[in-house]
């Protein structure tokens, strides 16, 4: 495509997000000032917190995202779980080479940088309602990510509603352009400015959409389902187009309307809350100025000035006169503002979920009672996690496995599985939270069922095996403390044939002492007869 045509397009995107650059920088200023430069030129390093009188918010905004971070990508417990989407091709053969494989994942995640950056996607998240990362493969890292800012960034759905098209403005170094591409490749403004003044900062824009042109029967990287174009604004010139396989950017969304590209987050619900409780913080510290150091009455006359309002500062007055300096008492109602400053403050923290993600417990809960609750508290977060799982997990583990699939890091799988689709199972704590009420049916099942079975045999009706199977499942129980359908075969029989060896011994212990019991007679008969 030609870079004209592409920068048309971009400029309509440009278009079509002006309305959110204001709401952005708005948030950005107030919540997340670290990214307070969505519409504003900021200088690195600078003080961002101008507008900030009270933290909650940003400590609300940390808290949710980290909360959001352990529960569904933590490092220290397993979060996905590959399988078949065939059942039948659940073999202990198959499931091992299934195991191996998301092992091999998970050391490739801890090797990247992947758990630096997904807190920066969380925490863009719950700032501006939609986030970005860009996966592509490292050779030394096998995998690497990167979290882009919401201002880089214009996003296009499909018709299923799904982000296909990215265009990303960013800006690069005019050495790192041409260590990046070539300096055959990025022309001749770029290479004189690489020769002048590296340092110097260019306008790239990165365009990733579907290749409606490709075709099917090249295998180069012009011909992938989706095509890369790097170009340059200022001339318009090309500078790399290239393809993937997958498309490579994450763009989740927290919450949208069904007529809006970008998504809306807490930190928009809680706007009002927000801007509100910083001006009344404000207010309340100059009331609380006034009232420690307030104002003073002064005589018109009598006085040597300047007054020295210092410790123990001299003032001179006209001896006899009535004149003094006085303090003007402002008589105000602090407490009254620190509590309407206390309810915007927990409006907010409703707003982030920080009411659940922190309640209290009490030291009188069973262990049952603290799993309900939390299980409540995380089934709270299923709408924002359906979410998630289709627009960040999904695309995040596919891409990731492809790109180790062809790196050849993942180990080769077995004759027959070769082209078949791996389905992915979310196992983190917040989705297993999520299928934590099968568990308390199955229990709550068998205290009902255990006394009525004693009158008739309604237990019949339970899948032993299978209800432990989904047990183990819907609690994340590690695969390979199990044991596999043989060994349990193998198990049952022999016990069963223990069973079996114990009764032949028993029927013989009685027959023997039956036979015992029965000679004494005999012989009676026996004699008596002769």
């Amino acid at each position: 495509m030609p870079v004209p045509e592409l920068f048309s397009k971009y400029r309509k995107l440009v278009d079509l997000r002006s309305n959110w650059e204001s709401h952005w920088q708005e948030i950005a200023d107030f919540v997340l000032p670290k990214r307070a430069d969505v519409n504003k030129e900021r200088s690195r390093g600078d003080k961002r917190t101008e507008f900030i009188y009270d933290g909650t918010a940003l400590h609300a905004l940390d808290l949710l995202s980290s909360s959001l971070h352990g529960m569904l990508t933590n490092a220290a417990t397993p979060w996905f779980s590959l399988r078949y989407k065939d059942p039948e091709l659940s073999t202990d053969e198959n499931n091992e080479w299934l195991e191996s494989a998301n092992q091999a994942m998970y050391i490739a995640f801890d090797r990247s940088n992947f758990q630096q950056e997904v807190h920066e996607l969380y925490l863009d998240l719950c700032a501006f309602g939609t986030a970005c990362m860009f996966i592509e493969k490292d050779n030394e890292d096998l995998l690497r990510f990167t979290t882009r800012h919401i201002k880089e960034i214009y996003v296009q759905e499909n018709s299923k509603g799904r982000i296909d098209t990215v265009f990303r403005k960013c800006k690069m170094q005019a050495r790192n352009v041409v260590e990046m591409f070539g300096e055959a490749n990025v022309g001749r403004r770029i290479t004189k400015l690489a020769d002048e003044d590296p340092y110097m900062e260019l306008d790239i824009i990165h365009a990733v959409m579907p290749n409606d042109e490709a075709n099917p029967y090249k295998m180069d990287n012009k011909n992938m389902p989706f095509v890369s174009v790097y170009f340059d604004p200022e001339d318009m010139s090309e500078i790399s187009v290239g393809g993937f396989e997958e498309f490579p950017y994450l763009i989740p969304r927290w919450s949208k309307s069904s007529n809006e590209v970008y998504g809306r987050s807490p930190s928009m619900i809680a706007l009002a809350d927000i801007k509100m409780l910083n001006k009344m913080s404000e207010t309340t510290i100059r009331a609380a100025q006034k009232q420690i150091d307030p104002p003073l009455l002064v005589p018109d006359d009598s006085f040597i000035l300047p007054i020295k309002t210092t410790p123990g500062g001299l003032n001179f007055y006209r001896s006899g006169s009535r004149d003094r300096i006085e303090p003007l008492m402002i008589q105000a109602n602090t407490p009254v503002g620190l509590n309407m400053e206390e309810q915007r403050r927990q409006a907010i923290r409703q707003a982030y979920f920080v009411d659940q993600l922190l309640m209290e417990q009490s030291v009188q809960m069973t262990a049952t009672e603290v799993m309900k609750r939390n299980e409540e508290k995380m089934r709270l977060l299923a709408p924002v996690l359906g979410r998630l799982q289709a627009e960040m997990l999904r695309p995040l583990i596919s891409r990731s496995f492809a790109i180790l699939m062809r790196q050849g890091m993942l180990p080769p799988a077995p004759e027959g599985l070769q082209g078949l689709e791996i389905d992915i199972e979310y196992v983190s704590p917040l989705a297993k939270a999520q299928r934590g009420q099968d568990v308390q049916a199955i229990v709550q099942a068998m205290e009902i069922l255990a006394p009525l079975n004693q009158v008739a045999p309604v237990m019949d009706i339970l899948d032993t095996d299978a209800m432990a199977a989904h047990i183990t499942d819907v609690l994340g129980v590690p695969s390979k403390v199990l044991r596999s359908n043989a060994e349990i075969t193998e198990i049952r029989e022999s016990r069963q044939q223990a069973a079996q060896d114990q009764q032949d011994i028993d029927q013989a212990s009685q027959v023997a002492k039956a036979a015992g019991q029965a000679t004494p007679a005999l012989k009676e008969v026996i004699g008596g007869e002769g």
